[in-house]
């Protein structure tokens, strides 16, 4: 399940850091930094929300909304970030999610006031996502879009890993997912260069799977939920089970992979969804 696992990486990440502010190995058993450490760090810096809804379809939209930041992730943020992840984890009826930025604007990364506490963002649902570019992609922003399952873009577009011009690589996971998705040579072009990514060249590398026409906002997320109910159409409780498998099959070993493909094939066999649709006799061509 890869889509947003962003909170356990953040948490990792500044344990270390206060850690090493501390002059203590992180395997120190004498001073541990808990949870609500880093909670109230990331209480600090605010600004911005991450906007959730949810629909009878099982579709949910998520819009990183922060737009005198050009949606840059704040602490606040994060946290919200967070709580909305595991309210979609929850959600049983729920099968895809459109990710977005407000205001004609995807993500251009972190705010810079948070950027020592927003490391390794990485993304885990259970739902299948796309992330929805309109505007630009920026840096961290570029990232998260690698997060999803598939990328969607508008003209005029761009996604673009800007790490290079402030002397920085990616830290999100964005270039190890870039490199699975367009390869090694292409990823290294594009870290290298910091060479913006138009809906054309992203199609022809592989970076994104659908230009969609509309350009405005709500033209484009109507194109966008029409794209992702091709793929989402059925029980949720398969759709889920899907994108389980799948992403097993990328990240585990194939002895793993494969028991956990049988584990969830048992969770299907014989359950309502699949007698009802034997009862129906269902011939396929």
């Amino acid at each position: 399940m890869v889509m947003l696992c962003i909170y356990k990486c953040v948490l990792c990440t500044m344990r270390k850091q206060l850690l090493q502010q501390s002059r203590l190995s992180t395997y120190s058993s004498v001073y541990r930094v808990n949870e609500g450490d880093i909670k109230g760090k990331l209480e600090q810096l605010h600004g911005g929300s991450i906007d959730l809804r949810k629909d009878q379809n099982g579709i949910a939209t998520m819009t990183i909304n922060h737009p005198e930041r050009m949606n840059a992730f704040s602490g606040t943020m994060m946290l919200d970030f967070r709580d909305k992840v595991e309210e979609l984890e929850h959600w049983t009826n729920g099968k895809g999610l459109i990710l977005r930025g407000a205001n004609n604007t995807f993500c251009s990364g972190s705010d810079l006031r948070a950027v020592k506490a927003i490391l390794n963002p990485e993304c885990r649902l259970p739902l299948i996502s796309i992330a929805l570019v309109q505007g630009k992609a920026l840096g961290g922003g570029a990232e998260v879009a690698t997060a999803c399952d598939f990328r969607l873009m508008t003209s005029g577009s761009e996604i673009r890993f800007v790490h290079k011009l402030v002397g920085l690589v990616p830290g999100w996971g964005g270039a190890t997912r870039l490199i699975k998705l367009i390869g090694y040579r292409n990823a290294l072009k594009l870290l290298s260069s910091a060479q913006r990514v138009d809906p054309a060249m992203g199609l022809n590398i592989g970076l994104i799977d659908e230009i969609l026409v509309s350009s405005n906002e709500e033209g484009s997320l109507q194109e966008a939920h029409n794209w992702l109910n091709q793929y989402v159409r059925g029980s949720s409780q398969v759709i889920r089970a899907i994108k389980n498998v799948v992403v097993s099959g990328r990240e585990l070993s194939q002895e793993e992979s494969l028991k956990n493909e049988k584990i969830i094939f048992g969770t299907l066999w014989g359950s309502p969804g699949n007698l009802k649709a034997l009862a129906q006799g269902i011939k396929y061509k």
